[in-house]
Parts: structure tokens; C-alpha cells; sequence
């Protein structure tokens, strides 16, 4: 079947309240550490999205009960895990199949990993996985894919060689199961990383410095069921926030989870976008400034993305296409990945002043009035990012491949069209829907 599309008529304000989803990059972790207890687990606010619906497929097929027993709660019984190889048609769509490796280690002792999919936006290495695995006594072999074994897992003091995110989600799910206490130095901290350790701890682990950079682990306690809601997703509570500015609406953003968006308000603050908390609830006014704030002296200012408590990398595509629409001039330096810029020459087709220094940073110029045009959905983010253009563009524009944007954003054109917005999904066979 063709890919699903987007044609979306832009230069209409929104208005009313949006809810964010469940943070998807702490769901997917979630679902994978429910593998390591044999007791039920109930998990609510989990996003209804084409990667959990994958990591649903990937769960079941290891012989573990699990079903959604309401729109996003879901329910998952890892009574009996076998040793598998995973299904590399499966593994291929999502990079999050690699989260697998660790609870089935714990488990049965052994795994067979093909290479993990997920966005193409630059190499994503898998190496720290590894190395920290060995360190917690697990062998690995290289050929297509990646055996993993080990006959028992033991606590170890593990430095991990750059801060990744899953690589510490892993370690951590590994550490979890193994015997004796594990130190899990140069760690990530991002609220998914939180949000899994939190719910590790619903399930009996003993887990101290959540939220630091080096954690530790007592590992070996035996783990029981739990009720767990995932927390909301503050990358889509910055694509709100970018939604709002370059559309010059009124938005408030209810249960945004504000505790954990501070480096994301700076962000958007030298934007000149200011954002109001009330509560619990992220306010977004139709009046903004929307001027670039020069560093002291007049100096053109950068923003650049940096491990967490920093600005976040996936908002980074976000941001560049609110800059188009903010007066003067700013650099915008993407640090970690070395494909993620490449779908500015888009947002330039449209009228954008961009220009691409490097495969890391680009020199955004504006406010440029965006006309409609036909453009791809290149990768989760970068999708979400066209629709923002799209969306405060002149005229109509169309967008390809959006089911990259369905991985990560549950049925978005339903609830921005609730807000006011125009989109209509044309599905394969050429049906629409408003």
C-alpha cells in the first residue's frame, strides 16, 4: 500500500488545550523492563504509535502475554520468556528493539539481536550496549546481528563510554537483574531514563541517584508486578510550544510535566517565545515576541543541543523551523547527529532562509513568509517539523511519508485539527480523512 499523506492548508490560527502523550521514548524501555518480572504489569498513558505497536509484535513473539485493554493502557504478563531471534523484519522499523537485549539477557540467559532500525539521521552506535554488558559478565558475538550471552549476570562498577540514552536504559535493566551492586557512571539522565528507573523501582529494584549522571544499582531483588503511568512526552510538549509560535495562536498545554522543561523553555525563550506555567499546565500566548535574542555585544547567538539537562537533540528540527519565522539571526548547532539537518533544503524550497554550513549547523534567517509546497516526512522529528511549516505556510501543501510522523506522534492531525488546523490524511487508496 502507498504511504499515508498529509494535505494540509495552512495560515490558520489555533486555539483551546492540547494534552501531550505519554513520553514514547520512556514507553518503549517500559515495555521492554516489564520482561523482567514474571508478574503482571499494568502501564497506562502508553502512546497509541507505530513503534509500540512494533515493540508489541517484538514482546509477544518471545512467548509474553500482552494486549491493550484500553485505548493506551496496556497490560503484559512475562509468565515464561523464551530464548529468541528476533524478527529482523520487526527490529528493522524501530531502533527501540534493541532495548529487548537487556531483560531478555536477564531472563533466559541468552539473545539474538539483528540490527536495530529507527531514524535515519546519522550513525547510531550500538557499542556502549555491549561494552557495558561484558562489564556486567555477558560474552557477545559480531556476525549479522549480535549474539548475547550470559550464565548469570553480576554488579559491577561500569563507566559508560558516552552518555547514551538506551545504552544506559539497557544497563540499567541488566544491572537490575544481576547479582551484587552496579555503578552506572556517566549515565544519561533524560526524563525517560527517569521514568524507567522510577518504574523499576514500582517493581521492587533498588535504584539511588535517579536523575544523576552515575546511579546505582542493587541488583538481584526479586521484582513483583506494578500499575505504572508513563510520564508526558516533553519533546512533543516542545513541538506544541514551536506549533504555537510560528502560528501565532493561543495554546495551553495541559499535565505538560514543567518540572522537566526548563532547558526547553531557554530554548525557545532565545527565540524569543515565552511561555507561561500555570499549575501543571505549560501556556503558550498568541502575543509573542518572536525576536532572537543577540548574545551580550550584539554577537549572533547559537543554539545547540547537548546530552539532558540541555537543550533536547529532538527538538532541535523543531526549532529550526520556529526560527524561520522569528526577526534575526541565530546559528543552530546540532550536535549530535550528523543526518538530522539534512531536511532543511525542505524547509528552503518553501521559502526558508537557511543556509547549511555543515552537516551539524545551519544560519537561520528571519522572519521568511513559508509558501506551501510537497515535501517528504524524513524521519520522525524532521515529519513533525514539516507539518509545522506546513501549517503556518500560504496555501496548501502536501506532505509524503507521514507515517514517520505516526511513530511518534499519536494521531496528531486529529488533535491539531480539534485546535482549529486543516489536515487531511489521504491513506493509500486515496480515502481522506479530516
Amino acid at each position: 500500500m502507498p504511504p499515508v499523506r498529509f494535505q494540509v492548508e495552512g495560515g490558520h490560527r489555533l486555539a483551546g488545550t492540547i494534552r501531550p502523550s505519554g513520553n514514547k521514548n520512556a514507553a518503549l524501555p517500559i515495555i521492554a523492563a516489564a520482561l523482567l518480572t514474571d508478574q503482571p504489569v499494568v502501564l497506562e498513558n502508553v502512546p497509541r504509535i507505530a513503534d509500540t505497536e512494533t515493540l508489541v509484535d517484538l514482546v509477544r513473539s518471545v512467548g509474553t502475554e500482552i494486549e491493550w485493554t484500553d485505548r493506551n493502557v496496556l497490560r503484559i504478563h512475562a509468565r515464561e520468556v523464551r530464548a529468541a531471534s528476533l524478527d529482523p523484519a520487526l527490529c528493522a522499523k524501530i531502533r527501540a528493539s534493541i532495548l529487548l537485549a537487556g531483560p531478555l539477557l536477564a531472563r533466559s540467559g541468552e539473545v539474538y539481536l539483528p540490527p536495530p532500525g529507527g531514524d535515519v539521521i546519522g550513525r547510531r552506535r550500538v557499542d556502549t550496549h555491549f561494552l557495558a554488558f561484558e562489564q556486567l559478565g555477558a560474552t557477545f558475538a559480531v556476525d549479522a546481528g549480535f549474539e548475547i550471552r550470559a550464565s548469570g549476570l553480576r554488579g559491577a562498577d561500569v563507566f559508560l563510554d558516552e552518555p547514551s540514552v538506551t545504552a544506559t536504559e539497557n544497563a540499567l535493566m541488566a544491572a537490575t537483574a544481576a547479582r551484587g551492586t552496579t555503578v552506572l557512571r556517566n549515565a544519561a539522565s533524560e526524563p525517560h531514563v527517569q521514568d524507567l528507573a522510577r518504574f523499576l523501582v514500582a517493581l521492587g529494584a533498588q535504584v539511588d541517584g535517579v536523575g544523576t549522571n552515575t546511579m546505582t544499582v542493587h541488583g538481584g531483588r526479586s521484582l513483583h508486578g506494578a500499575t505504572y503511568r508513563i510520564g508526558p512526552d516533553h519533546i512533543e510538549v516542545g513541538s506544541f510550544v514551536g506549533l504555537a509560535a510560528v502560528t501565532c495562536s493561543s495554546l495551553r498545554i495541559a499535565d505538560a510535566g514543567v518540572e522537566h522543561l526548563r532547558s526547553v523553555r531557554m530554548g525557545f525563550e532565545r527565540l524569543g517565545v515565552i511561555c507561561e506555567v500555570d499549575g501543571a499546565d505549560l501556556v503558550v500566548p498568541a502575543n509573542q515576541p518572536r525576536e532572537i535574542q543577540p548574545d551580550l555585544g550584539g554577537h549572533v547567538p547559537k543554539l545547540e543541543d547537548q546530552p539532558w539537562p540541555a537543550f533536547p537533540a529532538d527538538l532541535m528540527s523543531i526549532a529550526i523551523v520556529t526560527a524561520t519565522q522569528c526577526r534575526g539571526l541565530i546559528l543552530m548547532h546540532e550536535k549530535m547527529f550528523e543526518s538530522r539537518m539534512f531536511f532543511v533544503d525542505k524547509l528552503v524550497s518553501m521559502g526558508a532562509r537557511i543556509v547549511l554550513c555543515d552537516p551539524h549547523r545551519a544560519l537561520v534567517a528571519g522572519p521568511s513568509e513559508l509558501r506551501a509546497g510537497t515535501v517528504e516526512s524524513p524521519d520522525i522529528r524532521a515529519g513533525m517539523a514539516m507539518l509545522l511549516a506546513a501549517l503556518c505556510a500560504r496555501g496548501t501543501s502536501t506532505i509524503n511519508n507521514v507515517g514517520q510522523i505516526d511513530r511518534g506522534y499519536e494521531r496528531i492531525d486529529e488533535r491539531l485539527n480539534a485546535l482549529g488546523a486543516r489536515i487531511r490524511r489521504i491513506d493509500g487508496g486515496g480515502g481522506t480523512r479530516a
